[in-house]
């Protein structure tokens, strides 16, 4: 019993001394533990304590910039050309831990039926197949992973092993989508239910057009340099110092628990600048000019309208052929701004300065413009032959001008500089011919004519430049002068900024300029007018079978002259066909000028044919301060006369969509076809867009009235009643 008790206590007091031991471990690491914290945190505060200093300093006086909001281009009336927005690419990650995956291939077939609806590029049950093989490769995937992870492999293993890599931002559409369609994804079935848990979006910043390609080469375009937006043409290149703004400043400062980064100068947005782009004058433009390239086959085409009094430019298009679609049109080169011989169209430019340099041939007096001048059919000129299919034994200048006689102009001009070559020239930069527009679009040239000598060469040249050869001119540098013989002869500069604002208030406005006060006497004005209102209403005017409509009356030149081709110098057998003129002759409001490559038309039947379907849907409009009115003498539609209907027009249209979205077929909302009496039906154009709904409403004979934005959700004259011709039906549109 005495040893038992004796080996009780043995074991206890062993116990004891284990237990003491453990606890001095215990505290033996404490104490280090301690000391090594003393240790740390004295060589931190004290021993390196300027270095950290040093660290922190530099950490706080670290600035970034503050990117600005670049400016938005917009039209006359404020709506929104060219913006900046933000994109989403949208995302699904099958992978994540909140979604239960045994519902989920319960709610595909819900979700697939609602994509077929927001993306018909796949049906139902594509979508469904697309749906169901991404969820169930990318989940396998992600399983395989998981157990490659617990068999204490690595990613980067895994990778080297060839293992299949688990997706979680598996796309749901390759496009990219606007921040109203990613809602209208969140409140599909599936992604409703699990949120942003499920579907996520990478966000992307990036320049917008909402009307697309309406006067996109002149709104211009933008580009990345130096990890800046920056313009790279038209307008945004032209004002990109007002549109980028002015970045700012951010800076560190230290907070209670952290640091945080604070604005320090706070970046001052771009400009808005609003132009003079009207978006009803630029779909008529670019419309029309789109429907002519594609009857007469033109290589390209374009077309400026601008405002007589102000010399505001209100549509500017660009087309030429899409190299990818070789029989379609995308906006193209701003070749409106860039230099050709201008054929025939130089005629009146050059009647101008003989009119006001009161020029006489053989001693008549040119300012008298209904007394002949003897001009034949062939003359000779400084040993080159000149021959006239338009002359006559005499003509006068108004008889000139109305047959385009090159004769005619060439005798006129010559008489007064055949000893001087080089003053015709410089007489034009006296009129300030050659001043730069600065009317803001980028890469706008000015006019070029050979500087002559007193050789008989620099005499042929003389006596070219009169009618349009020779000499590379601007279309819209002509167009400025036959805005200034429109406008009595003031000679308004044109221009394409109408004012620039900041945060929604005016900051200024650009006033109407002039290049020369007066480029001609309001008598000579006159006189050109009449002119080239003999053009097309004269008994042997060259525009007098295609432009006469007593509903608008038109005044203009029709120029014709032959391509020089690429790499030859030489001219090939394309022809640019011109068009410049103004409307209404009594009270002129806009002159207009057109120019094509290789219509297969001649002048006046294509450009011209273009200008006088403008000035027609203008009028129809009301934009040209009168009621319109569809009656005409013979009982047919305005456009009956045009040689491509609106049933072949349709049918080469939508042969191109085809071909262009790569479907088997399209959807064509057929117009009601309105009998010879005129008692056709009223359309429905309910959930069209503006753009279409205008069309179809002009098309049937009535005048539409816009209220809103977006596309049509109510008609003010019930569908399928009868029409009375010329009568206002109003669309209210809505997102």
């Amino acid at each position: 019993m005495a040893e038992k008790k004796q080996n009780n206590k043995k074991k206890v007091t062993t116990n004891k001394r284990s237990v003491i031991q453990r606890y001095l471990f215990i505290v033996l690491g404490v104490l280090l533990f301690t000391a090594a914290i003393v240790y740390k945190m004295v060589q931190l505060t004290v021993v390196q304590a300027d270095a950290w200093n040093d660290k922190a300093g530099q950490i706080l006086e670290r600035v970034e910039p503050i990117p600005a909001e670049r400016g938005k281009i917009l039209a006359d009336d404020g709506t929104v050309l060219a913006a900046n927005m933000y994109f989403y690419h949208a995302r699904v990650d099958w992978l994540s831990e909140a979604v239960k995956r045994d519902t989920v291939p319960d709610l595909l077939p819900a979700l697939a039926d609602s994509m077929a609806v927001f993306e018909p590029s796949r049906t139902k049950e594509q979508w469904l197949q697309y749906l169901s093989e991404g969820f169930q490769r990318v989940t396998r995937e992600g399983d395989a992973r998981k157990a490659g992870a617990k068999r204490g492999l690595t990613k980067e293993k895994m990778d080297s092993m060839g293992w299949p890599r688990s997706n979680h931002a598996f796309p749901l559409l390759r496009r990219q989508l606007t921040h109203s369609e990613f809602k209208r994804l969140m409140t599909f079935p599936l992604f409703s239910l699990y949120g942003r848990h499920l579907l996520y979006p990478d966000r992307v910043y990036k320049r917008s057009k909402p009307y697309g390609s309406m006067a996109s080469r002149s709104i211009g375009t933008v580009q990345e340099k130096d990890h800046k937006i920056v313009g790279k043409q038209g307008l945004e290149a032209s004002l990109d110092s007002l549109l980028r703004g002015t970045p700012g400043r951010s800076k560190q400062i230290q907070v209670t628990y952290n640091i945080i980064k604070a604005t320090d100068v706070p970046p001052v947005d771009g400009y808005d600048i609003t132009t003079t782009i009207n978006v009803w004058m630029q779909d008529i433009v670019e419309t029309e000019l789109y429907k002519m390239c594609h009857e007469t086959g033109a290589q390209w085409g374009t077309a400026v309208l601008m405002e007589v009094a102000t010399g505001e430019i209100k549509a500017i298009s660009n087309l030429e052929l899409n190299p990818a679609i070789s029989d379609d049109y995308i906006e193209g080169s701003n070749n409106a701004v860039l230099g050709f011989e201008p054929g025939s169209v130089m005629k009146p430019i050059s009647m101008l300065v003989a009119l006001e340099d009161s020029i006489t041939v053989g001693g008549i007096p040119v300012g008298n413009i209904d007394q002949p001048i003897p001009t034949g059919s062939s003359w000779t000129y400084a040993n080159s032959v000149i021959r006239d299919p338009h002359g006559g034994v005499a003509l006068s200048p108004r008889q000139i001008i109305e047959t385009s006689s090159n004769i005619g102009m060439s005798k006129i001009i010559t008489s007064k500089y055949n000893n001087h070559p080089d003053g015709f020239r410089q007489r034009l930069v006296e009129l300030g011919f050659f001043e730069p527009l600065n009317c803001g679009i980028a890469s706008a040239r000015t006019p070029k004519f050979p500087k002559l000598g007193d050789k008989i060469w620099d005499r042929v040249s003389l006596s070219r430049m009169s009618f349009g050869y020779t000499t590379e001119i601007p279309p819209l540098c002509t167009l400025a002068f036959y805005n200034a013989i429109a406008n009595d002869g003031k000679y308004v500069r044109p221009q394409l900024i109408k004012r620039l604002s900041r945060a929604g208030q005016p900051d200024s406005i650009v006033p109407t300029t002039m290049i020369r006060k007066r480029l001609c006497s309001p008598e000579n004005a006159r006189k050109l007018r009449i002119m080239l209102h003999d053009v097309v209403w004269g008994s042997r005017g060259t525009a007098r079978k295609w432009l006469q409509d007593d509903r608008v009356h038109i005044a203009g030149k029709t120029g014709t002259a032959y391509n020089i081709e690429p790499g030859t110098n030489t001219y090939g057998s394309r022809k640019r066909l011109a068009f410049c003129g103004f409307f209404p002759y009594e009270n002129p409001k806009y002159s207009c000028i057109v120019l094509m490559l290789g219509a297969n038309r001649g002048a006046a039947a294509s450009s011209g044919m273009v200008l006088k379907n403008i000035a027609l849907r203008m009028y129809a409009r009301g934009m040209l301060g009168d009621n319109p009115t569809y009656a005409r003498t013979d009982g047919t539609r305005p456009n009956d006369d045009r040689p491509t209907t609106h049933a072949s027009l349709h049918a080469d249209a939508n042969k191109r969509l085809v071909k262009a979205v790569g479907g088997s077929a399209s959807r064509h909302i057929t117009t009601p076809e309105q009998p010879a009496n005129g008692q056709g039906k009223v359309p429905n154009v309910v959930g069209l867009s503006a753009r279409e709904a205008v069309a179809r409403i002009e098309q049937a004979g009535l005048v539409a009235r816009i209220q809103g934005r977006g596309s049509v959700v109510r008609q003010s004259v019930t569908p399928g009643t009868p029409v009375e011709r010329g009568a206002a039906v109003t669309l209210s549109l809505g997102i």
